[in-house]
């Protein structure tokens, strides 16, 4: 995933700025970058990698430097960013956020003639925000190129454009699948994915783009460039899981959606009789807490307790490390037992999804071996079986990497991969055998996922503008 912030004003917006993108560390663990536009320096630019540390400890000194009353930065799971360009449409810097799916058919149709170039990484793959320039500057004005890119790109595209001047020009990606928000104070605008990031800085709520829109900023006033468009489909992992609890997106909060989002799991339980017999409910940390919360609140004389917490002072984030052992070994030192709420203790267990399933064996092992007498899961969304092609969330090399997917094949072959929809509805008896078959590899004495319509429902939103792919397989 990723995350971008940029701000525009009569003053220096250098802290704003700075700030403004810590508050989407949540969204990225690998590049980071910071631009700014002064009348007088011009551009000033940074980028770092943050692997192994926070946002923050790599570029609080450089911010000291810098200077400017307009400017914007990224977190990035992709490619360094922001970009400096320079074309004939002028000096610019280029930040994105999305996936570019069909990116060797593009270098292939426009830019496979002599004098076309790109700097290749290491293994060979290109900078999908150089590549996004590229299919800008094809065309004769930035807006132009925008809408241009964002026709040709298979998969989505957020922009946000730092221009020779300090304007800000941004664009949420045409199907609206992550949010682009302006927010205003006395001085100036800011452009943000998260709300809470520019909340925090003094600013209030103004506007939200709509899917494909486009809007130039100043100090003094925002106008939209191109309309937005008709159809949208927002990711619904916002709310689930990467979205931060504080959030607002199309005017449903996220805290608020997990709440219900577990009480509607714990009604369908005690409707249908399928509640198992247990001490507590407990939520894995930190997404799976308010699921749980919710579900806890509607069950008559189950409480909700915190049977283990994370150590993160020196591992904020389990997913930096870049080798899958070494990230297992973390999630596991961060898991700090509470011994008395573990031992001889019946415990429904709730994460916000079930992706892979590496790391949650392991909390269930960690569990058992900490004296627990039986572990039930529960997850707070439906059973993931399509690699996400829009975003960095849920993406794999093999669809075979995601845990549902892996087990329908060890139990019917290549035929169960005809029947998907089958497995993914508990209702059936191969969605009834792909619960089983799960729980018995992971060790859960019983397991249950959230079913589709009732995960729309505490969403709250119009179901034909969310995003389900990841689950259905469909667009």
């Amino acid at each position: 995933m990723g995350g971008f912030f940029g701000a525009v004003s009569h003053h220096d917006v250098v802290l704003d700025t700075f700030f403004g993108v810590d508050y989407h560390s949540h969204l990225g663990t690998k590049q980071a970058g910071l631009c700014y536009f002064d009348d007088v320096v011009g551009f000033q630019r940074q980028i770092h990698h943050i692997n192994n540390s926070p946002f923050r400890t790599k570029f609080e000194n450089d911010v000291q430097k810098y200077t400017g009353n307009s400017g914007i930065g990224c977190i990035s799971d992709a490619d360094p960013q922001p970009l400096l360009v320079r074309s004939h449409l002028g000096l610019y810097a280029i930040s994105t956020v999305g996936a570019i799916n069909n990116a060797d058919e593009l270098i292939r149709t426009y830019f496979s003639d002599q004098g076309h170039q790109f700097m290749a990484k290491s293994n060979g793959d290109i900078n999908m925000t150089e590549l996004t320039a590229a299919l800008i500057n094809k065309e004769n004005d930035i807006v132009s190129g925008i809408r241009s890119a964002q026709e040709k790109i298979e998969g989505s595209m957020m922009i946000l454009i730092l221009l020779e001047g300090g304007a800000l020009i941004t664009a949420r990606d045409r199907m609206g699948r992550c949010p682009v928000l302006i927010g205003k104070n006395d001085d100036g605008y800011c452009v943000s994915f998260e709300s809470f990031a520019y909340q925090k800085l003094g600013y209030h709520d103004e506007y939200e783009l709509g899917p494909g829109e486009i809007v130039k900023l100043t100090a003094d006033s925002y106008e939209t460039l191109s309309e937005r468009l008709s159809e949208m489909r927002i990711c619904a992992f916002l709310w689930s899981y990467y979205g931060y609890p504080n959030s607002t997106y199309e005017g449903s909060n996220v805290e608020i959606m997990r709440y219900r989002n577990g009480e509607l799991m714990a009604e369908s339980e005690l409707k249908n009789g399928t509640l198992p017999d247990v001490d507590y409910v407990a939520g894995v940390p930190d997404s799976g807490v308010p699921h749980a919360i919710g579900y806890a609140n509607k069950l008559p004389g189950i409480p909700f307790a915190r049977p283990f917490v994370k150590y993160t002072p020196t591992w904020p984030r389990s997913f930096m490390p870049s080798n899958q052992a070494v990230r297992d070994q973390v999630a596991h030192m961060k898991q700090i037992p509470v011994t008395e709420l573990i031992k001889n203790k019946k415990i429904l267990l709730i994460d916000d999804s079930i992706v892979r399933g590496t790391q949650l064996r392991e909390t269930v092992d960690f569990l058992y071996e900490n004296g627990a007498a039986e572990v039930h899961m529960r997850s707070a969304c439906p059973p993931i079986m399509y690699s996400c092609k829009y975003l960095n969330f849920s993406r794999a090399n093999s669809e075979m990497d995601l845990l549902a997917r892996r087990m329908v094949q060890e139990i019917e072959g290549d035929e169960g991969q005809k029947h998907l929809e089958e497995y993914a509805d508990a209702r059936t008896e191969r969605g009834k055998c792909l619960l089983h078959t799960i729980a018995e590899k992971l060790g859960f004495a019983s397991l249950g996922y959230q079913n589709l319509d009732q995960l729309l429902e505490a969403i709250g939103i119009d179901r034909s503008q969310v995003c389900t792919y990841c689950w259905t397989g469909k667009e």
